[in-house]
């Protein structure tokens, strides 16, 4: 069963090539996973990109997660 916050991730084709998403945003979730390897924390992020919520970190980190 998937994790409910995972709806929060999408892909389409005409964005970034059908990487995955954060849904409604142009913005791709191996973007914001480099930003938090980079060092960048969670607070930072939101703070940058307002668009973003809480839980639209915690679904990119559960999205890198089942595919690994």
């Amino acid at each position: 069963m998937a994790h409910p916050l995972l709806s929060r991730i999408a892909t389409d084709p005409a964005i970034f090539g059908g990487k995955p998403i954060i849904r409604g945003q142009r913005f791709a979730v191996e973007h914001l996973l480099g930003y938090l390897d980079a060092g960048t924390s969670e607070e930072e992020l939101l703070a940058e990109f307002p668009f973003l919520e809480p839980d639209d970190i915690v679904a990119a980190k559960l999205f890198a997660g089942r595919q690994a």
